[in-house]
């Protein structure tokens, strides 16, 4: 028996996402659940090279909500690239319910700013701008930081792995995701 014959549903996702991981994406996203079947498993599958990881993370907070207040089972399933935002949304399922297609590859790195801070006025209100800015990227890498610990729990990664190799994007294929328990199979 072929591992596809295993996970049925798999072969025909009710919700479909390729390309950016934007505001359009998450339009499209939240669609495709209104006009998905309203009972049984879910399964929503992503290919992405990435985009927005507030989106992502706002995509894997209806995946939340939806199985908190339903009880349904919602499966993930990547393909081909399940990169930056895209392993985001992956992180909002458990690792028994995430899938990858063969061939599949994760990437995973920090979260990236690009930013200018220009101080002008009075020398009394600078440090309020210096100040402001500093709150953003620490508080941007505590968001990081509780995506990387959701990516990994219940995986065999440890956090301090991830942690180490996400400032250089760490590729994982598919087979190694599964070896590795970041995902259940790949099919």
């Amino acid at each position: 028996m072929t591992e596809a014959l295993q996970y049925p549903l798999l072969a025909t996702p009710h919700v479909h996402l390729a390309g950016p991981v934007d505001h359009a994406m998450y339009t499209n996203f939240r669609q495709q659940l209104a006009n998905a079947p309203a009972e049984g498993a879910l399964v929503i599958s992503i290919s992405t090279l990435g985009g927005d990881p507030e989106v992502a993370r706002a995509m894997g907070d209806d995946v939340r909500l939806m199985h908190e207040y339903t009880g349904r089972e919602l499966l993930f399933l990547g393909k081909v690239a399940v990169y930056s935002a895209g392993a985001t949304f992956m992180a909002a399922f458990p690792v028994d319910k995430r899938f990858l297609t063969k061939g599949t590859r994760l990437m995973l790195h920090e979260r990236l700013m690009s930013s200018s801070v220009e101080l002008s006025g009075p020398l009394k209100t600078l440090s309020y701008t210096l100040k402001a800015k500093l709150h953003e990227i620490e508080h941007s890498i505590r968001i990081e930081e509780e995506g990387f610990r959701d990516l990994v729990a219940g995986s065999d990664v440890p956090l301090e792995e991830l942690v180490e190799k996400a400032p250089s994007n760490w590729y994982i294929e598919a087979e190694e995701a599964k070896r590795r328990r970041l995902v259940l199979d790949v099919i």
